[in-house]
């Protein structure tokens, strides 16, 4: 082999590395521009169900929701931020609310039960609510107050 064979042989291998080399780089800043705005994504997608979570709190909290759809609602915006919280101390009564009233209908399911079903479902959902009144009343005020220790409240 001579010597400019050799020569162009590791001109080349130099650059085909370059340009690997360029390219797992371009793959890296991808990867890292994904990441940043998958953690933006998510940043957005929390501040935005604190703000409803807060807004249902605040709502249930000056009893201007029922005790049920507020307590289902504020279920469900704490298990988006993080499915334990709803097995805290203070936001148990939720869970609770839940667990006694999901086999109730909703909407057009509702709609579909003869009037005498829809009065018995009242009754008990409002037997659930009276018992359940002040748990979630407190549990509407806990949520309020971890709202305003975001992110810190969360650990």
């Amino acid at each position: 082999m001579t010597d400019t064979l050799a020569l162009i042989l590791v001109g080349l291998g130099l650059a085909i590395i370059a340009g690997l080399g360029a390219y797992a780089f371009k793959l890296w800043k991808e990867v890292q521009r994904r990441q940043d705005f998958q953690k933006n994504e998510l940043r957005r997608a929390h501040d935005n169900c604190l703000e409803n979570l807060e807004l249902v709190a605040s709502a249930l909290a000056q009893e201007q929701v029922d005790i049920t759809e507020g307590a289902w609602r504020c279920k469900v915006l704490l298990e988006i931020l993080d499915q334990n919280l709803t097995q805290r101390p203070d936001f148990q009564a939720f869970e609770e609310v839940h667990r006694r009233t999901r086999h109730l209908h909703t909407h057009s399911a509702r709609k579909a039960l003869s009037p005498r079903e829809r009065m018995q479902e009242d009754r008990e959902r409002l037997v659930v609510e009276d018992e359940m009144r002040e748990p979630v009343l407190k549990a509407a005020t806990a949520v309020i107050e971890f709202r305003r220790g975001w992110p810190d409240s969360l650990h």
